[in-house]
């Protein structure tokens, strides 16, 4: 089941870093599909993580400087990737190889790069814009996945959501170690 074009031809357009990170943040399936079947894209993919750290550390107040920010950002892509991979192709059987999903999943963090909007003196609209962004980028992630894995858009929702537990799981295990102040 196909839930974009049909490149198996070998006839994979060839966009530039610049539309493709545009079309990525307009949530274009075409391009996710484009990137999935175009392995030269991986160093576009690490760019639009980088970028979207790059955007982060400074639109959104205290969120750790750019040292760290990149240090979570590849940690963080690469982790959500594996977690994607073991779910949707390991136990569900879809079909994609780890590459692929990599380079989906890295331009998803496209529309993290309107982050930087977070500098402009919004007052009471940034912490909208902030949670707008973040909407934004749950659909790239869902878009992502079901372009690399050729599954339906319900199929993508759950997939992504189990692939939150192990997050949250950590996240309530950290949350129960810290002595209280």
């Amino acid at each position: 089941m196909s839930m974009g074009p049909d490149f198996s031809d070998g006839n994979v357009p060839q966009r530039s870093f610049g539309e493709r990170l545009l079309g990525a943040i307009k949530l274009d399936a075409t391009v996710y599909e484009e990137v999935e079947h175009t392995p030269d894209a991986m160093g576009q993919a690490a760019g639009v993580v980088v970028l979207a750290v790059v955007a982060r550390t400074f639109g959104v107040p205290g969120d750790g400087g750019l040292v760290i920010g990149l240090l979570s950002g590849f940690i963080g892509w690469l982790i959500g990737t594996a977690v994607i991979w073991l779910i949707g192709v390991q136990i569900l059987k879809h079909t994609s190889d780890f590459q692929e999903l990599l380079r989906t999943l890295g331009f998803a963090s496209a529309p993290q790069v309107l982050y930087v909007l977070g500098i402009l003196p919004l007052g009471p609209l940034a912490p909208l814009l902030l949670l707008a962004v973040g909407v934004l980028g749950l659909f790239a992630w869902v878009i992502a996945v079901r372009q690399a894995l050729d599954v339906t858009t319900g199929r993508s929702i759950v997939i992504c959501l189990l692939a939150q537990i192990p997050g949250f799981v950590i996240l309530l295990l950290a949350v129960a170690a810290t002595p209280p102040a």
